[in-house]
């Protein structure tokens, strides 16, 4: 009787162990997979920062080549300067995409820039001289080059931030992420009011 109850009790033990063992193995594969993830997230995030980067640098040379021609054009270059000073002034850190509301501010703030550069651009329509510098088309095409790549790097990153994010929320991932500490990154969003086709007058 003794050797059949010690037997039953490896068993027993075995199976815990195996099982505790298979779980731990889940856990570490788990929390691997999510840090992971989360380094992709802060590696397209430093690619949206770069681009964006990009533009701030153009964006000097850019107001001293149309200064030049458009001269009483001064609100709307002021408004660009205004603009680039307030993302200037923004301290983004790795923290923002921890941060829902700094993570926001730094998106006004960019979307202040990109309106205002739009609104410099269509007030450079009205000088043929200055369109026809070969300084001004050159930044204005890397400028158009920098926002469309600001727009592929920001889809990629919104692209990271879903599969990281749905691994966070599904289960059973969720209980590793919740033990650990991961917590979901925000998504870039459109700007407002972009839902709404612009009026067109002829």
């Amino acid at each position: 009787m003794k050797s059949k109850a010690l037997i039953i009790i490896v068993i027993i033990v075995v199976v815990l162990a195996v099982f505790v063992f298979g779980t731990l193995l889940w856990g570490v594969g788990t929390y691997n997979s999510l840090v992971s993830m989360d380094e992709g997230v802060k590696s397209a995030w430093g690619q949206v920062e770069n681009q964006y980067q990009r533009r701030y640098d153009l964006i000097p040379n850019l107001i001293e080549t149309v200064k030049g021609y458009a001269s009483h054009e001064k609100e709307v270059l002021e408004e660009v300067t205004k603009a680039r000073a307030s993302v200037g002034q923004l301290n983004v850190t790795p923290e923002v995409l921890n941060d829902p509301a700094a993570f926001k501010r730094f998106q006004q703030a960019q979307d202040g820039l990109s309106s205002a550069l739009s609104r410099l651009l269509v007030v450079t329509e009205n000088y043929p001289n200055l369109k026809a510098n070969e300084n001004f088309l050159a930044l204005q095409s890397q400028l158009e080059g920098t926002e469309n790549r600001i727009a592929v790097e920001r889809r990629r990153f919104n692209e990271v931030v879903q599969g990281y994010n749905t691994k966070l929320r599904r289960f059973p991932g969720s209980i590793v992420a919740s033990m650990t500490g991961f917590t979901a990154r925000p998504y870039f969003e459109a700007q407002q009011g972009a839902e709404q086709a612009p009026k067109v007058k002829f």
